[in-house]
């Protein structure tokens, strides 16, 4: 699968995926604009999903702590 071209996907809970460029995208998801190879994409989410919460569970733990 080395000649295969993944796209990043991101949910509304800000996680990522890698996806098969070309295929029809989940519902739920959508490109984050990075495409290439399986290693240039996953170096891509290294890079950009620091914190591996979904976007729920830091709102509500950040809700938390403003009402102390």
């Amino acid at each position: 699968m080395k000649d295969v071209t993944y796209q990043v996907l991101m949910n509304d809970e800000e996680q990522y995926s890698l996806w098969p460029a070309g295929r029809e995208v989940p519902a739920g998801w959508h490109p984050v604009g990075s495409s290439g190879s399986i290693d240039e994409c996953r170096s891509y989410v290294e890079a950009h999903w620091t914190d591996m919460r979904p976007l729920s569970l830091r709102r509500a733990l950040a809700d938390t702590i403003d009402a102390h």
